[in-house]
């Protein structure tokens, strides 16, 4: 990086300008990125989020389920009307 060089008093005071403009700015943005992270951290959200997160799980691995719990519950049923 390069050194930049001043003529004057006011292009310094221009740049310390800019750079605290610049500053406040960050720190604003930071400001509104903690206060939406905060907002977003609620006990609602969090559970919503752990029940979507099983309802996806779930709703995959549902065809699998069935086709390894059904042939039992057909034994079962036919079993059941011979009366064993």
């Amino acid at each position: 990086m390069e050194t930049k060089k001043y003529s004057s008093y006011a292009e310094i005071e221009r740049d310390l300008e800019i750079l605290k403009l610049e500053k406040e700015i960050n720190y604003q943005k930071l400001v509104l990125s903690f206060q939406r992270t905060k907002e977003s951290i609620t006990p609602q959200s969090i559970v919503s989020g752990v029940f979507s997160s099983y309802k996806d799980y779930f709703t995959r691995s549902y065809p699998q389920v069935l086709q390894s719990i059904l042939p039992y519950i057909i034994n079962w049923f036919i079993n059941k009307k011979r009366g064993n």
